[in-house]
């Protein structure tokens, strides 16, 4: 077995592996810790030590990873986003760069790389995306025709929420997420326009219930798929396995009769 070989067997054990879930969260709890003034007051130089000692944790897994992999490392595409994640945190937090170091609690997005239960929800998602184009175009068009709607017919008396475009944009989607969007929008719109609701009501019909239901709906799906694609990966690979080890089996025993023979 060549070293590159012996570095790729020693990250897929499984407590090396538990290991960097491990430090992933805890450095994420220690960046949760830096934003308390009290407590970088007490202990503040070993929580910035605890985050090097993580960070560096981190590097050495890159570099073990790309020393194991070369130039096959970038063709994974969870290998990428890793490297880039480990990358920002490299980059000093000072000067230009003061608004990166917000961007290191991304370090925690990391266990999704290594979870594969978590890979499946997000690859999931991103197969769901070319459906979901369609989807979110459609509730455009419903949220444009409806604004124009909204503010033609609502901005003289209240032009706080339907007064422009998008103000009335805004408080379609408010009133399609059914935040505060009875007592705190459409009953005081009714109380000047009492056939209001005729508007309202279709509208949270076709968005809310409807279109928001069929988004969920193709996310779920494509998470099925997924899972599905995967088993059956599993399931290939383990009956590839087994036809080569009745073929190992196979071959051991015509051997066997040629040297009895």
């Amino acid at each position: 077995m060549s070293n590159r070989e012996k570095v790729t067997a020693f990250l897929e054990l499984a407590w090396v592996r538990n290991g960097i879930i491990g430090v992933i969260l805890f450095n994420a709890l220690i960046l949760g810790l830096e934003t308390s003034p009290t407590v970088m007051a007490m202990a503040g130089d070993a929580v910035i030590a605890l985050d090097r000692l993580c960070l560096t944790i981190f590097v050495i897994e890159i570099a073990l990873k790309l020393y194991a992999q070369r130039f096959s490392f970038f063709r994974q595409g969870w290998n990428v986003f890793d490297f880039i994640i480990v990358g920002i945190s490299l980059v000093p937090g000072a000067g230009a760069f003061t608004v990166l170091r917000a961007l290191r609690i991304l370090r925690l997005l990391r266990v999704v790389s290594v979870t594969p239960s978590l890979r499946r929800v997000v690859e999931g998602f991103l197969k769901a995306l070319p459906g979901m184009g369609s989807v979110f175009l459609l509730m455009s068009m419903i949220f444009y025709i409806g604004s124009v709607m909204a503010t033609k017919l609502f901005q003289d008396s209240f032009p706080q929420w339907f007064g422009t475009l998008g103000a009335s944009a805004y408080s379609l989607f408010q009133i399609m997420t059914l935040e505060s969007w009875s007592m705190g929008i459409v009953r005081p719109v009714m109380e000047v326009y009492p056939y209001a609701w005729a508007f309202f009501v279709p509208f949270i019909m076709m968005t809310t219930f409807a279109v928001v239901n069929l988004l969920v709906g193709l996310i779920v799906n494509s998470m099925q798929d997924a899972h599905a694609e995967e088993s059956n990966k599993q399931t290939t690979d383990y009956r590839d396995e087994v036809l080569a080890r009745l073929r190992t089996i196979e071959a051991r025993l015509e051997e066997r009769e040629h040297s009895e023979r």
